[in-house]
């Protein structure tokens, strides 16, 4: 019995052990990744106090890119994840209200933000959508800066962000991409040139920055949402084999702007039909014409 025991102990203090080794390395690597600084060359954007500019930004800011999903209407911060087995993860106040970062920020440093995913401190800011962003054209990246730097100031100070454990394992394996910096240091796009029409061009251009292929695939088949949360379930087929395919012009944007299908049945998370739903008749023309013009494909195949 006396040995029975010692064994016992000797194997639950070796998993003890293991555990505590494993915690450590994984609480080692993330943070390693968090505190991590790039070198991002500073890129020059002239800015604009034009109303019309600024008028664009803001309408990317808010129905295009969904830059409000995460820093909350007028751009004011919010906490986008705050929960006991995760932590606290903010999206700052972009403003110059109290509590906002307005005051600092140049068109520098919201250029290497958006296009690079890099913070001001030169480390990678956590679920900054960049690979979508990169994509930005020129025009719609100077009316962005010059948007933000506009936004009218709201009073909103917010705590500060801290991850436990079960986000820090879930950076580690890969099952979440809290930093995509690293994807566009690993894979970096080049911004796009093309200028707002009712084109399946600019539709594509729209699925990119908009985040559509990010949650459907590369090729827009839909199936499971990579990284995603498994309660929102799979993303539907946007090609021409899927249901989509089954509905009219009208049926689509009547979708988007209700979040509910043809059929009756509501739009799930994480479909951000509050924010496409903002775009306009033309866009929403040209991001559907883009649709019915790319291949068929299973559904699941991405």
């Amino acid at each position: 019995m006396s040995r029975w025991i010692k064994r016992t102990g000797y194997a639950l203090g070796g998993l003890v052990v293991l555990v505590l080794v494993t915690l450590g390395v994984v609480y080692g690597w993330s943070e390693w990744r968090f505190r991590r600084t790039y070198s991002v060359p500073a890129e020059q954007v002239a800015i604009s106090n034009d109303s019309a500019v600024i008028a664009r930004g803001e309408h990317i800011v808010t129905a295009i890119a969904g830059c409000v999903g995460c820093h909350g209407e007028g751009l004011k911060g919010t906490a986008m994840i705050d929960a006991p087995e995760m932590g606290r993860l903010v999206a700052l106040n972009l403003t110059k209200g109290e509590g906002g970062v307005g005051g600092q920020l140049t068109p520098e440093i919201i250029e290497r933000a958006v296009r690079h995913g890099i913070g001001h401190d030169s480390r990678a800011l956590r679920v900054m959508p960049a690979d979508e962003f990169q994509y930005l054209t020129d025009e719609d990246l100077r009316a962005v800066v010059s948007y933000v730097l506009n936004v009218a100031p709201v009073n909103n100070t917010l705590p500060a962000s801290y991850l436990k454990l079960l986000p820090r394992v879930l950076l580690v394996t890969g099952m979440v991409p809290f930093l995509p910096a690293e994807k566009v240091r690993d894979a970096p796009g080049k911004p796009m040139t093309i200028a707002p029409a009712r084109t399946p061009e600019y539709g594509g251009y729209l699925a990119i920055v908009a985040g559509c292929k990010g949650c459907h695939g590369p090729g827009l088949s839909g199936g499971k949402i990579e990284n995603g949360d498994p309660a929102w379930g799979p993303a539907a087929n946007l090609t021409p084999s899927g249901n989509l395919g089954k509905w009219t012009e009208a049926e689509f944007m009547q979708t988007l702007r209700t979040g509910k299908r043809p059929d009756g049945s509501p739009l799930k998370d994480p479909m951000p039909w509050q924010t496409v739903g903002h775009m306009t008749d033309d866009e929403l023309h040209a991001l559907w014409v883009y649709l019915r013009s790319v291949p068929p494909r299973t559904f699941g195949t991405r």
